[in-house]
């Protein structure tokens, strides 16, 4: 399996370490971290377990901390937690670099989570903020869980994917004309990213003065074993709570045709689940069909753009999670097929969490992210099919996302710094790394920045 050299640029803890978690950190050479982004390598995008070759992710998050959200650097650090790997491939490689053998679980393993948290909060401060990305089912939820109320932490793939996709949704609904509480909203997937999602759409529809069980009911899911239906064998916990009184359907298909959801939305990994078929239904069904096929990386996506916009006739509304080129219909329109990256989400949330010391991570912040992002998105976006603003943008989208979740985690007495900055947009931005430069020096002359044919790119 390939990999480079900048996959490998973080810091290796392998469960062999424990009891000396604490002396590595301090080998590391920067004492002011801000955030760690941690991973175990087992559930990487669409990929399955990497072992200690998912170090790419991390390095690939913290490196959009900085390009997207603007933070130094510096103040970033990559972990890779090396418990061994399932992956018989990298297991008989020569060329493996991680420890060569089955995963490690059980007590010792949550041992050496908790001794990391420990020490990551010791070495660099309560405020530190832990980024968990790319854990498998197994672990993610109850991670989640154990940790959010004792440490600042968050898991990207859980939260960040359910904002950015929430985000998504609450811009469609200004095409729609619609409320969140009308919508019926089927999963193509039961995992992190759409127990994450509905989650935060059933916070949304609380929002508009639903009660909880009601907004449940609204939103159903389709595993590998078919509709989560009450009654079903070997439901998890999380499955349970979006399981309804309902005949048990296999095929998502006849999913589709028989509940006749507004939205779907894909988060599996299943390739071409959403057939022409179910396409063709969704707009029979729906004036503007919602159709999100948020699967990584492209090969895994449910649908191409192309596909929903051809096959509804330019009436889907359409995000993926994979970047999909603009689609021009016979009749002369063009889409712009917006991308529900969690870029937009996760460097914001870092800025601002990082930014005003707040130790814990509510739900509520993310859903203030994916309000204020679905708000950052103009009607000319709209009008050509992109339900985020445009990359371009990202930097500016970060700020203005930090500055919000300062404005509510200030509002609900969240933050822990003090005093609390006036103005908290001119606060960020002065914490924000720069890649611009003033002055070049060649040869002893000095050339303005303006001058010079090679400009700084603004992200």
């Amino acid at each position: 399996m390939e990999h480079s050299l900048a996959d490998e640029m973080g810091l290796f803890i392998t469960i062999h370490d424990s009891g000396h978690i604490a002396s590595l950190l301090q080998n590391w050479p920067e004492k002011d971290i801000k955030a760690v982004c941690v991973t175990d390598g087992e559930r990487i995008l669409g990929l399955g377990d990497l072992g200690c070759h998912g170090m790419g992710i991390p390095v690939g998050k913290l490196a959009l901390y900085t390009a997207c959200g603007g933070m130094p650097p510096e103040q970033c650090l990559p972990v890779m937690l090396d418990v061994g790997t399932d992956n018989e491939e990298l297991l008989k490689d020569p060329l493996y670099i991680g420890l060569r053998h089955k995963r490690v679980r059980g007590q010792a393993y949550d041992d050496l989570l908790d001794e990391f948290m420990k020490a990551v909060s010791n070495r660099y401060g309560i405020d530190c903020l832990i980024q968990f990305e790319d854990f498998a089912n197994v672990n993610a939820f109850r991670l989640l869980s154990k940790y959010r109320n004792k440490y600042c932490t968050f898991n990207d793939d859980i939260q960040g994917t359910a904002a950015v996709a929430v985000a998504g949704l609450l811009a469609a609904l200004r095409i729609t004309k619609t409320k969140m509480s009308d919508h019926t909203i089927v999963f193509q997937g039961a995992g992190e990213a759409a127990m994450g999602i509905a989650e935060l759409i059933t916070m949304a529809m609380e929002k508009e003065g639903h009660k909880q069980e009601e907004g449940l009911k609204k939103i159903w899911m389709v595993d590998s074993k078919g509709l989560i239906v009450k009654g079903r064998d070997s439901l998890t916990h999380e499955k349970e709570r979006y399981a309804h009184e309902h005949p048990q359907m296999k095929k998502l298909e006849d999913v589709v045709r028989k509940l006749k959801p507004t939205a779907i939305i894909g988060v599996a990994a299943v390739p071409g689940a959403f057939t022409e078929q179910i396409i063709r239904d969704m707009a029979s069904f729906n004036e503007r069909p919602i159709i999100f096929a948020l699967s990584n990386p492209t090969s895994k996506a449910e649908c191409t753009a192309e596909q929903c916009y051809t096959l509804t006739q330019g009436q889907g509304i359409f995000a993926s999670g994979s970047p999909f080129d603009p689609v021009t219909l016979p009749d002369g329109r063009t889409f712009y097929p917006g991308q529900g990256n969690n870029a937009y989400i996760f460097p914001g949330v870092g800025l601002g969490v990082t930014a005003c010391a707040i130790p814990h991570i509510t739900e509520e912040i993310f859903l203030t992210a994916a309000e204020t992002l679905a708000h950052l998105v103009t009607e000319k976006d709209l009008s050509e099919g992109r339900l985020y603003p445009p990359l371009c943008s990202i930097r500016d989208v970060s700020a203005k996302l930090a500055v919000k979740i300062m404005e509510y985690a200030y509002e609900h007495n969240l933050a822990s710094l003090r005093p609390e900055p006036s103005d908290k947009e001119v606060y960020v931005r002065s914490l924000t790394y720069s890649t611009d430069y003033d002055e070049f020096v060649v040869d002893s002359y000095r050339w303005p920045a303006d001058s010079m044919a090679v400009q700084s790119c603004k992200l």
